[in-house]
C-alpha cells in the first residue's frame, strides 16, 4: 500500500507567492526602511577612522571586562585592518548591529508578554521551537522572494534566526524573579509598570543579557550564511574563497570573523557577570 504524498511544500510555495502579491506594498515599506537602518548604521561605523573604532571599543572592553579584553580588542581590529578587510567588517557590523537591534525591539517585549500571559506562552513555543530548529538556509529562499537579493534579506532571514534566545531567556528570567519580591512589591502597592521596570527586569537582566549575548551570536553566524543571497561583507570574503578555492582568503575571512566574534560574546558576557554580582 503506497501512502500518498502530502503537498506541503506546495502549500508553503503558494502561501508565499499569494503573500508577495498580495502585500506587495507592505514588504516594499520594511525593504526600504531596513536599507535606511542599514545604509546609515555602515556610515556611522565608517565616518570613524579603524583606530578610532578601535580606540573606544577598547574602552567600551576595559569599563565592561577589564584590561585584558581591551588588549585583544584593540589588537584584534588592529589586525583586521592589516589584512585589508576593514570595509568588509564595517558591511558585516552595520548588518548585525541592524538585526540584533531590530531582534531585540520585538523578542524582549515577547517575552516578557510569554512570561506573564500564558496563553502567549502557548502560541509562541511551538513557532519558537520551528524558528530555532529549521537549517538556517531555509530562511533565505522567501527572505529573497519577498525582498530581494543584498542586505535586506539578509537582516529578515538574521532577525528570524537571532530571535527565538532573546524571547525565550526573557520569559525564563521574569518567571525566575523570587515570588517574594514580587509580593513586597504589591505590598508597597507598586503599579504594574513598576513592578516590570524596577524589579522584575533589573533581576531578570543576567538572563536577558545572557540571551542578547546568542543573538548577537547566532546574527553574526547568519550573517556570514547569508552572503550567499548577496549580504556582503566577511561572509562574501569567506563565500568567495570557497567558491574560487582560494583557501588563504578564506582562511583570512574566516579569522576576521573569529575576531569579531570574541570581542562581542566577551563585551556581552562582561555586562552580564556585572549585573549578576551586582544583583
Amino acid at each position: 500500500m503506497t501512502i500518498p504524498r502530502l503537498p506541503v511544500g506546495d502549500v508553503f510555495a503558494e502561501i508565499v507567492d499569494y503573500l508577495r502579491v498580495t502585500w506587495n506594498g507592505l514588504f516594499a515599506v520594511i525593504r526600504n526602511t531596513i536599507e535606511f537602518l542599514v545604509s546609515w548604521t555602515e556610515r556611522g561605523i565608517s565616518f570613524m577612522p579603524f583606530w578610532v573604532f578601535a580606540i573606544i571599543i577598547a574602552l567600551i572592553a576595559y569599563k565592561r571586562s577589564g584590561k585584558g579584553l581591551a588588549i585583544f580588542s584593540l589588537l584584534g581590529i588592529l589586525f583586521i585592518q592589516t589584512l585589508d578587510l576593514w570595509a568588509a567588517t564595517q558591511s558585516t557590523l552595520a548588518l548585525i548591529v541592524t538585526a540584533t537591534a531590530i531582534a531585540l525591539a520585538f523578542g524582549v517585549p515577547l517575552g516578557i508578554l510569554s512570561a506573564k500571559i500564558k496563553p502567549v506562552n502557548t502560541v509562541l513555543r511551538p513557532i519558537l521551537d520551528l524558528m530555532q530548529t529549521m537549517p538556517a538556509f531555509v530562511y533565505l529562499i522567501p527572505a529573497v522572494l519577498f525582498f530581494r537579493i543584498g542586505a535586506v534579506p539578509a537582516v529578515i532571514s538574521t532577525i528570524i534566526f537571532s530571535m527565538p534566545p532573546v524571547i525565550r531567556l526573557t520569559d525564563l528570567g521574569i518567571r525566575q524573579v523570587p515570588a517574594e519580591l514580587i509580593e513586597a512589591g504589591e505590598a508597597f502597592g507598586s503599579l504594574w509598570h513598576q513592578m516590570l521596570f524596577k524589579i522584575q527586569l533589573p533581576l531578570a537582566m543576567p538572563t536577558i543579557m545572557a540571551g542578547i549575548n546568542q543573538c548577537i551570536m547566532l546574527s553574526l553566524s547568519m550573517v556570514v550564511i547569508a552572503s550567499m543571497i548577496g549580504a556582503g561583507g566577511l561572509g562574501s570574503v569567506v563565500l568567495t574563497g570557497v567558491q574560487g578555492l582560494r583557501v588563504g582568503m578564506a582562511f583570512e575571512g574566516g579569522l576576521a570573523v573569529v575576531v569579531i566574534a570574541i570581542i562581542l560574546d566577551r563585551l556581552t558576557q562582561g555586562k552580564t557577570s556585572k549585573n549578576a554580582s551586582k544583583i
